[in-house]
């Protein structure tokens, strides 16, 4: 499968994840399309809360659909990415002092939450180091 026919059953992701220390950061990758992703439910959201916008880890390991809204999150170690409709996030940073996000464009965030299924695989695929590098510089606006 080529780069491009890759890119074309995929669709662009962000992992959040705790490293050993138990900071928070993340990585750019893909999600496949055509392979289910086993979830326990799913939550829709519109409301902002004020510890969202305070470090603080996941409240459990999820999918993050954006529906609506552009965002700048920020990780604990300081790196931030841009989310926006298209991108899945998975957030996996269920430790430790996590993530914030600020709304950098519109009014509101409308979200889909998607827990994992316990034991289920993610099918998250990380980008290969130098493209990772490079995406990561992109997205960090």
């Amino acid at each position: 499968m080529t780069i491009e026919n890759q890119a074309q059953h995929t669709i662009p992701a962000i992992r959040l994840f705790n490293t050993a220390d138990g900071s928070c950061t993340f990585e750019v990758g893909t999600l496949p399309t055509g392979k289910p992703l086993h979830v326990s439910y799913f939550e829709g959201q519109n409301a902002i809360f004020d510890y969202q916008k305070k470090l603080h880890p996941a409240p459990r390991t999820q999918y993050v659909v954006t529906l609506r809204g552009k965002l700048r999150f920020t990780v604990s170690n300081g790196d931030t990415f841009i989310l926006e409709p298209g991108i899945i996030l998975l957030a996996e940073d269920t430790q430790g002092p996590g993530h914030y996000w600020d709304l950098i464009e519109g009014d509101t965030w409308e979200r889909l939450y998607l827990p994992f299924t316990p034991g289920a695989t993610q099918h998250f695929t990380p980008m290969q180091q130098d493209s990772s590098q490079a995406q990561r510089r992109s997205i960090a606006r």
